[in-house]
């Protein structure tokens, strides 16, 4: 027969339904963790002497030369390859003849694509916690670094405070660490075999799920068959924490974009990571910043997609299922490929230490002018109002708080004394700024010693 299940059918099955329900050009990608799946299945069809030793071993050698064919690029498909699990049946059983056809004993491609899921999704989430490390120390360097830079934080994108560069880069640190809990716990919900519940219902063969659990490398093995083949829950929850990880990625590559235009010019991208123009000889632009941001735009419409392909599905399988992939795929890939090449951009990017300073505007102390008035004695919301008259009032004047006399501080309030020249500078407000969790040099150096044991 050319397709396993055609036994049922009298008519012969038309071209256009055959090309429109092949998955094959998207689920080839699983064809390894397929042949991983098919030798554990195999060995546990073995132990439980469903099958002969003998056989299992001439299963189990096929196998092993399949994933040979795979890796060497010599694994061939043919049209009626229906998808990647039917092609190395196909290719089995060209190789071993009918013993071959035991391979698919106890098991359905309904649980076997769950399996091939799984296990690759797990590979995806420890390499994107290996890789968010990466980048962290990356950025950790770069922090200790700078660790005295001191630069304007921004609220509405217009300038708040003085901050240090170091705080503001342990921040994406604080981020991405919260990004691989969450992988670190969507990975337990992943790491559940679902292989051996068939089609929907368990089989009547007497196969042991837990010993196939030990051999294919699971923690756990799944409690009910109709669950185990209905909910793709583990897939939508591993795309969404990378979906959540490419915002940050992308808030982080939008801020060193506006950093490198000429109206920041805050820092300097290596040309070995920028591009040029077609028309306009003079431009470098961080076509790799903007890149993650526009996919992770992308992956917000595919998540979007993932989770509508499930949200109306009755139990328990559904051939809707099969769309899952193409969308899941790219997800898991461009997250991938964005942490490691932001990983390598974020070594080389050199701060202008000197313009950030330079372009601190003095009004971002107007905050720490309002704390020493209450440290006076006055009530906030008053030294609220008393430090907006007096931005006011050198807007009009054109001038900036160093250029006020101490009559001028005086005439809006008696409390303001010689002391006032502390606080009109950059470093004395980062110092102050002594509250836990702030961007005081004491606490930053704390959160780098305590990042690098954490890194390390």
């Amino acid at each position: 027969m050319k397709y396993m299940w055609e036994g049922r059918f009298k008519e012969k099955i038309r071209q256009d339904v055959i090309d429109f329900t092949s998955s094959i050009d998207v689920d080839k990608k699983l064809a390894l963790y397929d042949i991983v799946g098919s030798i554990g299945h195999t060995k546990m069809l073995v132990q439980c002497k469903i099958i002969s030793r003998k056989d299992g071993q001439k299963i189990l050698k096929g196998l092993e030369n399949i994933k040979t064919e795979i890796e060497k690029g010599r694994f061939k498909l043919k049209a009626s390859d229906e998808d990647i699990h039917t092609a190395i049946e196909r290719r089995l059983t060209e190789l071993t003849g009918r013993v071959g056809e035991q391979l698919h004993t106890a098991r359905s491609r309904n649980d076997q694509i769950v399996l091939d899921e799984r296990l690759y999704i797990k590979d995806v989430l420890k390499e994107c916690l290996y890789l968010i490390s990466n980048l962290q120390k990356k950025m950790l360097k770069r922090a200790e670094e700078n660790f005295n830079v001191i630069m304007p934080a921004y609220t509405h994108l217009q300038q708040s405070q003085p901050v240090l560069l170091s705080h503001y880069l342990l921040s994406y640190i604080e981020m991405l660490e919260r990004d691989k809990n969450r992988m670190e716990e969507a990975l337990k919900r992943v790491d559940v075999l679902p292989a051996g519940v068939c089609a929907c219902c368990g089989t009547s063969l007497p196969i042991d799920r837990k010993y196939l659990a030990k051999t294919l490398g699971f923690s756990d093995v799944s409690k009910n068959s109709l669950d185990t083949v209905a909910s793709r829950d583990f897939l939508l929850e591993s795309a969404f924490v990378c979906v959540l990880l490419m915002l940050n990625l992308s808030r982080f590559s939008e801020d060193i974009i506006l950093w490198s235009t000429s109206e920041f010019n805050f820092v300097e991208l290596p040309e070995n990571f920028c591009t040029g123009s077609s028309i306009m000889p003079q431009k470098k632009n961080p076509d790799i910043l903007e890149l993650i941001r526009g996919k992770s735009a992308s992956s917000i419409g595919m998540i979007t997609g993932l989770m509508s392909i499930m949200k109306g599905l009755p139990l328990s399988y559904n051939r809707d299922m099969q769309e899952d992939k193409h969308l899941a795929f790219v997800i898991f890939e461009d997250t991938l490929s964005s942490l490691n090449i932001l990983t390598n951009l974020a070594g080389d990017i050199v701060f202008k230490k000197d313009i950030m300073i330079q372009k601190l505007s003095q009004f971002t102390l107007a905050t720490d002018i309002a704390e020493y008035l209450v440290k006076k004695g006055v009530p906030f919301r008053e030294s609220h109002r008393i430090c907006g008259a007096i931005v006011q009032y050198c807007l009009r004047n054109n001038k900036n708080f160093t250029d006020l006399s101490l009559n001028d501080w005086k005439t809006f309030s008696p409390k303001i004394s010689k002391d006032i020249k502390n606080i009109l500078s950059f470093e004395n407000s980062v110092k102050g700024k002594k509250s836990y969790g702030g961007t005081s040099p004491e606490l930053v150096k704390q959160e780098i010693d305590r990042w690098k044991r954490i890194l390390r």
